[in-house]
């Protein structure tokens, strides 16, 4: 396969979660294949330390920033409208918002984490982001891409939990009682599998206006955590350890690009065989 199949000059990237760990990576897999990069995210000062640590590495001008609340369809359909005005079509949409919710020590986490006491409001605000904000993203700006007969690409960013249940032995705290220890809560399972059947419905819904839909099911991303639970997570990884945090550029570039031309429908699971295990 020759490289120029993974260019993407002239693209444009919507990276929806764009100032989070994530999102800066591929922010950056878009930009080393010639694209430009839009991320959007709530908080601007974060936006602005994105953009400033990626323009160390690459064109500034094809580095974009944009406040953005994938929950809300009105604000959606005014931040489509006014890109469409300062970069022109989207032709990339990469869903990457999520909550992710932190199993730390201290906190009403320890408590609220579990099933049984697992806070409604938590589970529609983590819902509305995760899924419901996927679902609002492709709805506007998929259409964008049918509508023109251009076609385009949707990447939505699942995780290994999507295909398989969370190992909650990994989060257990010594002397803690068993109602009391902290698990990985239901709605990052739930919202990552809804993700996965979203990706597979639209992957058909615009097919003749070619417009491709695909997932990509990271596993965990080494940052900073510590010891004791990188030390639990690499026992249960065939390749013994963590992902750097860009070792998933190469996926999304070619996910994103003409390389996966004949793909859609499809979950990539890179997860150093965790969930083959």
């Amino acid at each position: 396969m020759s490289s120029h199949r993974f260019d993407l000059t002239g693209k444009v990237a919507l990276i929806t979660g764009g100032a989070g760990l994530l999102g800066l990576e591929h922010a950056a897999a878009i930009l080393e294949c010639g694209g430009t990069a839009v991320l959007a995210d709530l908080d601007w000062s974060r936006l602005e330390s994105a953009q400033a640590k990626l323009a160390e590495q690459f064109e500034a001008a094809r580095i974009v920033i944009c406040l953005l609340d994938v929950s809300r369809e009105p604000d959606v359909v005014a931040t489509a409208a006014e890109l469409q005005k300062k970069v022109g079509r989207i032709d990339i949409l990469i869903n990457n918002a999520a909550i992710d919710p932190k199993v730390v020590a201290g906190g009403n986490l320890l408590e609220t984490s579990r099933l049984e006491n697992f806070p409604l409001d938590q589970w529609k605000l983590q819902v509305d982001v995760g899924l419901t904000g996927a679902y609002i993203c492709a709805k506007v700006f998929g259409s964008a891409m049918a509508a023109d007969g251009l076609g385009g690409v949707i990447l939505n960013i699942a995780s290994d939990l999507a295909v398989i249940a969370p190992n909650q032995s990994l989060y257990r705290r010594e002397n803690t009682p068993a109602e009391q220890q902290p698990v990985k809560p239901v709605t990052y399972s739930v919202i990552k599998a809804g993700l996965v059947g979203l990706t597979r419905y639209l992957s058909t819904y615009w097919a003749d206006r070619g417009v491709r839909s695909n997932a990509l099911s990271p596993g965990g991303v080494f940052n900073g955590q510590g010891e004791a639970f990188v030390q639990r997570v690499s026992a249960l990884i065939p390749l013994n350890r963590m992902a750097q945090r860009d070792e998933y550029r190469g996926a999304i570039q070619f996910l994103c690009s003409d390389a996966s031309s004949y793909m859609t429908g499809q979950n990539i699971v890179i997860d150093g065989g965790r969930s083959v295990w």
